[in-house]
């Protein structure tokens, strides 16, 4: 048995498409979340997966802080 979806984030997604993108209220309204998924991706947000493990214990190594 699988738990309820996760909810739509609408404030991050209005912050995003207002703050971000500064599209109108009625270009927000028109956009599907697809779209606004594409034009976030184009901007660098949301386009890629966390860092696995053993990358972040690769880039440790090779950068040690201090």
């Amino acid at each position: 048995m699988r738990g309820a979806p996760a909810p739509f984030p609408w404030d991050e997604a209005i912050g995003l498409g207002l703050g971000v993108l500064r599209l109108t209220p009625e270009a927000f309204w028109k956009t599907t979340p697809r779209e606004l998924a594409l034009a976030l991706r184009a901007l660098g947000i949301g386009a890629s997966a966390p860092i696995s493990r053993a990358a972040f214990d690769d880039l440790m190594r090779r950068h040690p802080d201090g």
